[in-house]
């Protein structure tokens, strides 16, 4: 009888690397993106990494490929989700090289907003447990997410999340960051692209800015995130009179 993998807690990442040089062609997409025409290496932090960055600056993008290199599904789930409904990633997965530590992971998962859906089918289709007692299918987009983030996860695990704030309210993204500090007590490791002011408000993280200037850290006060949001709501009428001002001379 073969022995069980005694799990450790994480870190798991330690660094991404580019191998530039295996990359057919940089001017293609997405290495072309100005966050990654300089990426030679970017490390992890040891409990939570968040990627911060306006629309089409590459998070999802990268996201991706992390998962697709740690031998998970690039529209999602756990190792054993082989279901593709649209071949549409990059090869940006093919060209990076991920350092891991000697610590062993219990489980990893990559969660996609954007194909949640489908993971959910095939939860459906497998007939797997570990997702809560109703069915994801029966329940809201914001009620399905938040029981995966709740029940799927546990200690000693590797989790990619891509936009988890997508279908959550605002009570639901404070319930989360709970969730989050649990499963990091628990010794687990999370890599998250968000565009979320308060879930990225984690205190015991990293911050990414992927855009013009590459991929940079930044402190959560000086993320555009947190500075529009809290511009907006010091003042909510001044920021409107703004915006339908510049809308109507328009």
């Amino acid at each position: 009888m073969s022995r069980a993998r005694k799990t450790t807690p994480g870190p798991y990442l330690s660094s991404l690397e580019l191998l530039r040089e295996r990359v057919p062609d940089l001017d293609e997409f997405p290495y072309h993106l100005p966050a990654f025409r300089g990426l030679t290496t970017l490390e992890f932090h040891r409990s939570v990494t968040f990627l911060v960055g306006e629309n089409g600056s590459g998070k999802s993008t990268l996201m991706e490929a992390i998962a697709v290199a740690c031998g998970l599904n690039a529209e999602g789930g756990s190792r054993n989700f082989r279901f593709a409904s649209r071949a549409s990633h990059s090869s940006l997965g093919e060209f990076i090289r991920l350092a891991k530590t000697p610590a062993i992971a219990r489980d990893s998962y990559f969660l996609r907003a954007e194909t949640f859906y489908n993971v959910a089918t095939e939860v459906e289709r497998l007939g797997v447990g570990g997702y809560g007692e109703r069915p994801l299918h029966e329940q809201s987009h914001g009620e399905s997410f938040f029981a995966l983030l709740q029940n799927r996860f546990g200690e000693h695990g590797l989790y990619l999340l891509d936009e988890p704030e997508a279908a959550l309210s605002p009570a639901r993204q404070l319930g989360f960051l709970g969730l989050l500090h649990e499963y990091v007590k628990g010794g687990g490791q999370f890599v998250v692209a968000t565009h979320s002011p308060i879930i990225m408000a984690y205190p015991d993280a990293r911050i990414y800015l992927l855009g013009d200037r590459g991929i940079r850290p930044v402190a959560y006060e000086e993320t555009e995130h947190y500075l529009i949001t809290r511009g907006f709501l010091s003042n909510p009428r001044r920021s409107l009179s703004a915006i339908l001002g510049e809308v109507q001379d328009a």
